[in-house]
């Protein structure tokens, strides 16, 4: 395994922070976005059938009908016809309801009402009312991703969110017990076996089987995110997911196996995944290099995580150590030895930060609370983590009475005036002189 240890302000170092700082610009390729753009061109057009052939396609799914595309959820108590994975593993299904527990607990707290104010004749009130429906990519590629139906779900539903469909790519439905399992905990009523950029469009644009949403959430592959972009104007979307990230800010007294397995736990993700060690000891970088040449041995998912796994920067340090993950602003930060609490205040670029030894970023992938639907690709400047927040949407109330409205006439004219705007003008004038 090739795992470069590089100084900061060497000219490779410099490249690789510049390369990182600018990595979402290379989130979508042409190519991707075109190939995309051609299967929700069809499915929007073509409805039924285009959807059909698509997932025949590339899905691999070879539904004889529309009605196979759709999955049938049984209740909780029953699983059903058996499929593949059905008897899951001791622990699996209490680990699933401490997982969904957690999730409604930290999420309950962003629910709110929203609120009136009246003053002076004029009231003011904000509502909130959940998004009618909703459409989650549940992703299926390398792994079936049941997790991400719960950090989804959840806050969808906590939200007041009535009508959830999930879509997931057929075979990650088949072939996961987990999956289906968790659909029944969570009272997921609808599923669609499809995935892929035609399952965006059909959620997005709907078919004669398939009704439209009004948001798409979850991460998927290039396609998916693709599409996500492509749709984005007529549909309300969470973000484009890019592959999983975490920068780990580790100073010299980090245990190196410990920092070695965080590393490679997201960089089995995906080869594509960013998965960088930043310190200010290069003791400690070739410690952790040691580390993870002996973990990848048998580790099923090796030849993914040794293509994710390229570097490590040693900083000057552990002020520049933030600086640099400052930079970067990854999906998940990693705060690990001894000056992980001074640094954790000053942090104020990542989606999610994780402190101390005892805290990996596996935690918040299953049962830490906060969803796992995270920016990536620079976006955690400026994004948040998916929440209550993203399944509500909001409108005010706006009530003058008549002598509110003559207060306020005079001062709106003016303004308008200002911008150019007669009519604007008059309006508010002829709130001057009724009082009542």
């Amino acid at each position: 395994m090739a795992f470069k240890i590089l100084k900061s302000k060497s000219r490779q170092g410099r490249k690789l922070l510049d390369q990182l700082s600018r990595r979402g610009e290379s989130m979508l390729s042409g190519e991707v976005l075109a190939s995309a753009g051609r299967i929700v061109d069809d499915v929007r057009r073509g409805g039924d059938r285009a959807l059909m052939k698509a997932v025949r396609k590339y899905d691999g799914f070879k539904a004889r009908s529309i009605d196979e595309l759709q999955l049938a959820v049984s209740p909780q108590d029953d699983l059903g016809e058996a499929l593949p994975g059905d008897q899951l593993a001791p622990g699996v299904e209490q680990a699933l309801v401490r997982a969904i527990a957690a999730v409604e607990r930290y999420h309950e707290h962003q629910a709110h009402p929203g609120g009136k104010i009246a003053d002076s004749g004029v009231e003011l009130e904000e509502r909130r009312t959940p998004v009618g429906r909703v459409g989650i990519y549940v992703p299926g590629g390398r792994a079936a991703y049941s997790s991400t139906a719960v950090m989804t779900v959840v806050p969808a539903r906590i939200a007041g969110v009535k009508d959830i469909v999930v879509v997931t790519p057929p075979r990650a439905w088949q072939q996961s017990g987990v999956l289906r399992r968790v659909c029944q905990l969570l009272g997921v009523k609808e599923v669609w076996g499809m995935g892929g950029a035609q399952a965006v469009a059909a959620l997005a644009y709907g078919t004669e089987s398939v009704r439209r949403v009004d948001k798409i959430v979850g991460p998927g592959n290039a396609w998916v995110t693709a599409a996500k972009h492509l749709v984005s104007a007529d549909v309300a979307i969470d973000g484009l997911a890019g592959p999983s990230e975490v920068v780990i800010v580790a100073s010299g007294d980090a245990e190196p196996a410990l920092v070695a397995s965080d590393l490679l736990a997201q960089a089995e993700h995906d080869p594509r995944a960013l998965a960088l060690l930043v310190t200010d000891q290069r003791k400690l970088a070739k410690q952790v290099a040691s580390e993870l040449t002996r973990q990848l041995k048998g580790l099923a998912t090796a030849q993914v995580a040794k293509a994710a796994l390229e570097t490590a920067l040693v900083v000057s340090d552990m002020d520049e150590a933030l600086a640099v993950a400052e930079a970067i602003a990854p999906e998940h930060l990693q705060l690990i030895g001894s000056t992980a609490e001074a640094l954790v205040e000053r942090v104020s670029t990542a989606a999610a930060i994780f402190v101390g030894p005892s805290t990996p970023v596996v935690f918040g992938d299953y049962i830490a609370g906060p969803s796992h639907v995270l920016p990536t690709g620079g976006t955690a400047r400026f994004a948040s983590a998916l929440g209550v927040e993203d399944f509500v949407r909001r409108s005010h109330v706006v009530r003058f009475n008549p002598s509110a409205a003559h207060r306020a006439a005079a001062a709106a004219a003016v303004l308008a005036d200002a911008e150019g705007l007669p009519a604007h003008a008059a309006s508010a004038r002829r709130r001057l002189n009724k009082r009542t």
